[in-house]
């Protein structure tokens, strides 16, 4: 190993990641072609396992020069999982979901059976819930809050709302009577 090659190897890394991220020198591979290949770890986070390799030229009797630079996996690298065709996702995933509604029509079943159980356990209670409500309760504060269902008297405030614009419009023609008026 020339030093030539590593310094012109990490130069090489630099321009295409921070110095940081380049660990230590790992090795170097000579071909039989006039190439070599010098190996870096890398101190990349979220790579572990991976090394930098840069390609180097190197004709007789010139100075190496660089062919290519990348990151490649090593033995114990983490690795995305095989590539599976399209239409066996597709089929995978149509089959869990199948599974699923499988499961939510049997739970659903289940469901339905317990709330027979309890229908006719409760069918005594239901009877007072279907009985008309007198003219009393509907009037009371247990179900109308004062007469109204949300608590507000609608009344009240509909005669607020004419009587703050019949005060409006008396004050308008109070002051106004003999101006003319544009709009």
């Amino acid at each position: 190993m020339t030093e030539q090659r590593i310094d012109i190897a990490r130069s090489a890394l630099t321009e295409i990641t921070r110095p940081e991220t380049i660990g230590e020198l790992l090795g170097e591979v000579v071909e039989e072609n006039g190439t070599v290949t010098v190996r870096f770890a890398s101190a990349l986070p979220g790579y572990p396992g991976w090394a930098w390799t840069v390609s180097l030229a190197e004709p007789q009797g010139e100075t190496p020069s660089v062919l290519e630079t990348e990151l490649m996996p090593g033995d114990g690298a983490l690795l995305a999982p095989d590539w599976v065709p399209w239409s066996e996702r597709l089929a995978d995933y149509k089959a869990a979901q199948d599974a699923l509604e499988a499961d939510a029509a049997e739970s659903e079943d289940d469901d339905d059976d317990d709330l027979d159980d309890q229908d006719d356990d409760d069918s005594d209670d239901d009877d007072d819930s279907d009985e008309e409500l007198d003219e009393d309760d509907v009037l009371g504060n247990d179900v109308l809050h004062g007469g109204d269902l949300d608590g507000v008297d609608i009344d009240d405030l509909a005669g607020d709302d004419e009587s703050d614009e019949d005060s409006d419009d008396d004050d308008d023609s109070d002051d106004d009577e003999g101006a003319e008026r544009t709009y």
